[in-house]
């Protein structure tokens, strides 16, 4: 299982063990160590490539490699957006009420 949000990406283990990548690629599946290291060549070699650009490229590496991985993979994307709720919480706790 891996676990990620703008700051840190983790593996959680089948033991339970969460790991953290020196690196930040993270990979898992029959073909994840073909994604994981073409992910690494992209990301040391091509900075400016988006993550979704890298797991994509890396996903079709990693098909032409391993017997066991094709290109019929579903790329899920999370958009981050800033809390809005902040400003408003702010205000909220500096008014009084009469």
């Amino acid at each position: 299982l891996i676990v990620a949000d703008e700051s840190v990406s983790l593996e959680i283990t089948g033991n339970g063990d969460v790991l953290e990548p020196h690196d930040g690629v993270l990979a898992v599946g029959s073909g994840g160590f073909y994604a994981q290291a073409a992910a690494r060549a992209l990301t040391y070699n091509v900075p400016d490539m988006s993550a979704e650009e890298v797991a994509r490229k890396a996903m079709d590496i990693a098909s032409d490699m391993c017997v066991y991985t094709n290109k019929e993979y579903v790329v899920e994307t999370i958009t981050i957006k800033e809390d809005e709720g902040k400003d408003g919480e702010e205000e909220e706790e500096g008014k009084s009420e009469k």
